[in-house]
């Protein structure tokens, strides 16, 4: 019997639920409480679970902390993990994206900060180093700031060095070297807030996700649509057809399935709440071909928005599918998607969620 570890950060610290059959919960006691936690990362390679979590005191600062024991204790570098070299002349804000890279990089832990910028620790997360091709990137005067701040909130590594990045807002960048060089790739993402035609950068990417069957192909959800790569990023389509809806922040994609992705619509930029108050995730097992909606076992009353890493997936068979929403309420599908059970509820605002199943 495997278990099934789902981390849940707020606004207001961490939870920890525990199960095996990814239907009946256990929660932990909070930690960090009255500690914000905007990202966590599970990385369960080599045989080992180690939770990283991006955490900011108003008091302290932001920092990554980690545990090798499932929340027992946690560990900060002395100095801490994450800071800028003295040169930079800025300071991080926040630590919007934690993410492991693959089991053929045993080490390697991608962060995205606020301000804009992009971190690589070769040591699990204990130490980051600042990705200064992408910080002295000529274009970097020039990115904006989302509604929640000027943040590269996605990290999706690929093979042979391949990094694509996507920030809030400046759209979508990719390196092919391992990060000493950036180039933006947002041909066919709309930027329907700025003047004149669709401009080289500056769209407003809520997420992107790595199909798993082909490396070329991309996914993302951006601020009014919904689109798809199959040229690693090159140029990009519309695959909203069939949606209730273009705008959104969720954009997962199955880790064992190709083609197959999940998104949660909202009404729009200026109504962010579930289509008729209805929370539901879609799904397309076609590469955004055709949408199901999906909402057994989700609340018909819900007016509360599901934020970008507020929703992930596990690696399970089937795979599970997690969202929690900014009233606090936090739901676990163990069938891809087709029916829900509640985790937890009358959290504070969630603004990540991340599940593994522990080795």
């Amino acid at each position: 019997m495997t278990t099934t570890l789902l981390a849940i950060g707020t606004r207001k610290g961490l939870w920890l639920a525990t199960s095996e059959d990814r239907r009946a919960w256990s929660l932990s006691a909070p930690h960090f409480l009255m500690t914000e936690v905007p990202s966590v990362g599970i990385d369960v390679r080599d045989g080992r679970t180690r939770v990283l979590l991006g955490i900011r005191s108003e008091h302290f600062g932001p920092t990554v902390v980690h545990s090798d024991d499932l929340g027992t204790t946690w560990t900060e570098p002395e100095g801490g993990a994450i800071r800028f070299p003295t040169d930079a002349g800025a300071a991080v804000e926040r630590v919007w994206q934690l993410h492991p890279d693959s089991a053929d990089r045993p080490g390697v832990v991608w962060a995205g900060a606020e301000p804009i910028s992009v971190w690589r620790s070769d040591d699990g997360g204990e130490h980051f180093e600042l990705c200064r091709g992408l910080w002295d990137h000529p274009h970097r005067a020039e990115w904006g700031a989302g509604y929640g701040g000027a943040a590269a909130h996605s990290v999706v590594p690929g093979p042979d060095g391949t990094v694509h990045v996507a920030m809030s807002t400046g759209g979508v960048y990719r390196t092919r070297d391992g990060g000493a060089s950036w180039q933006p790739r947002n041909a066919g993402i709309s930027a329907y807030f700025l003047p004149g035609p669709a401009p080289e950068f500056g769209q407003c990417v809520h997420k992107i996700a790595r199909d798993a069957a082909d490396p070329r192909r991309l996914y993302a959800q951006n601020h009014h649509g919904v689109h798809r790569s199959d040229d690693d990023g090159d140029t990009w389509t519309s695959i909203a057809d069939g949606l209730p809806s273009d705008f959104g922040f969720v954009m997962l994609a199955d880790p064992r399935r190709g083609g197959r992705i999940w998104v949660v619509p909202l009404v729009a930029d200026g109504q962010r709440i579930p289509p008729d108050g209805r929370l539901a995730v879609h799904r397309s097992d076609d590469a955004g071909e055709t949408w199901q909606r999906l909402d057994a076992g989700l609340p018909t009353d819900e007016y509360n928005a599901v934020l970008r890493d507020a929703a992930c997936v596990d690696a399970g068979d089937p795979v599970g599918v997690y969202v929690g929403t900014r009233g606090g309420e936090v739901y676990a599908s163990a069938d891809a998607g087709e029916s829900f059970t509640q985790v937890a509820g009358h959290l504070p605002d969630v603004l990540c969620v991340r599940a593994a199943v522990l080795p």
